[in-house]
């Protein structure tokens, strides 16, 4: 890992390069959208009792930790579920670089009322190596990559600069 690779970086390398890229550029669109509105009041609002958003390096910030042993990541909707699980593998990953070892991810649905279980494989530590080196290159591009027209574009922060 060369250079600072962030938890939202990776979250948006498997939502959409493009939105990587504005981010990667400082090019912040999210301050004034209602999705992510909605997403930090439901983070502000659910698992009170947990010491929350704890920072690490400057890196990665997880949601909150409990028992020690088990790292949770609190999101909204089931929308973009992959990119939350590659974003806590990720965490997993990081902290397993560092010496961490023996834990274990969970991702909370509060709205839903349901979990989900991550883990890390030898072939996910792969797979995020090339991830790693994927959003590198990215990031020094000059130019934003091309328009991958989703389903999820009309909910995102970013819609009116790439459709415009």
């Amino acid at each position: 890992m060369d250079e600072r690779i962030t938890g939202v970086m990776i979250y948006y390398y498997f939502i959409c390069k493009r939105k990587l890229w504005y981010f990667c550029h400082q090019i912040n669109m999210e301050d004034n959208n209602e999705n992510v509105q909605l997403g930090k009041l439901l983070d502000e609002n659910s698992y009170k009792r947990d010491d929350k958003h704890i920072q690490i390096d400057g890196v990665i910030n997880i949601d909150f930790i409990h028992d020690n042993r088990e790292l949770h990541e609190i999101k909204k909707s089931r929308a973009v579920e992959e990119a939350g699980i590659w974003q806590l593998k990720y965490y997993l990953y990081y902290l397993e670089e560092r010496g961490v070892k023996g834990i274990k991810g969970r991702i909370d649905y509060p709205l839903l009322k349901r979990t989900m279980e991550v883990a890390l494989s030898d072939e996910d530590r792969n797979v995020l190596g090339d991830v790693i080196k994927d959003i590198n290159i990215l990031k020094k591009q000059n130019m934003v990559p091309q328009l991958d027209k989703k389903k999820i574009c009309s909910k995102c922060a970013y819609y009116d600069l790439c459709y415009i």
